[in-house]
């Protein structure tokens, strides 16, 4: 299996050039109904990577792929990031539209601006958001569009290296820090478990009838 480090993206860059790509073009209504978190890199994109239509457990295998959609071919079909435009996961407040991206191998997603709703979701998820000044994502449209080019995200750095062109980056520290060390909401929230007991001590002290039936 191969090994991944937590603290460095580095793969082949998938381009898709839209704008406002939402999270119903990410993955469509009729695979929400499995309740499983894992699971769904065959329904990424789905409207767009096939000619035919799917349903929940069918395969990507089963289906008939769309060749001329970048994701349905080598060597993007195992793209680690993907470079998009402005406004990316707009829409519905879908989980599962960042999960189909992790499934599939997606590790960070560049563009211009994200929905607030989907940017929260990546950190919670695994995939890493990175907005980048208009101009930078431009920049890396040129470089990458139609070469399959690898690149390098350095997260402790907050340090995008391709070619000889390096950017910097800007992300909340604490956000990054659920990426690199894989923590989810409960994680979080266990770091502060003593000051959660000495706290659950005081109230039973102080309010014992809320602790009556237990």
């Amino acid at each position: 299996m191969k090994q991944i480090n937590p603290k460095l993206i580095h793969g082949v860059v998938a381009t898709i050039d839209r704008d406002n790509i939402d999270t119903d073009q990410i993955i469509p209504t009729e695979y929400l109904k499995s309740i499983k978190k894992f699971g769904y890199e065959d329904y990424l994109f789905d409207g767009w990577r096939y000619l035919d239509k799917g349903k929940l457990g069918i395969s990507s295998k089963e289906r008939e792929k769309n060749k001329k959609f970048i994701l349905n071919n080598s060597p993007y079909d195992n793209a680690s990031v993907l470079l998009t435009r402005d406004n990316f996961g707009c829409g519905s407040s879908r989980e599962h539209a960042v999960w189909a991206l992790r499934d599939f191998g997606i590790r960070a997603v560049i563009a211009s601006s994200f929905g607030d709703i989907f940017y929260n979701n990546c950190f919670k998820n695994g995939v890493l958001p990175i907005i980048l000044s208009k101009v930078d994502v431009e920049n890396l449209f040129q470089e990458f569009k139609g070469s399959p080019l690898d690149i390098e995200i350095f997260l402790e750095k907050k340090l995008i290296k391709s070619n000889d062109r390096e950017i910097n980056f800007e992300v909340d520290n604490n956000l990054l820090e659920r990426i690199i060390f894989g923590l989810d909401d409960v994680d979080i929230t266990l770091r502060n478990k003593e000051a959660i007991s000495v706290y659950e001590e005081k109230r039973m002290i102080e309010k014992p009838w809320i602790y009556k039936n237990d």
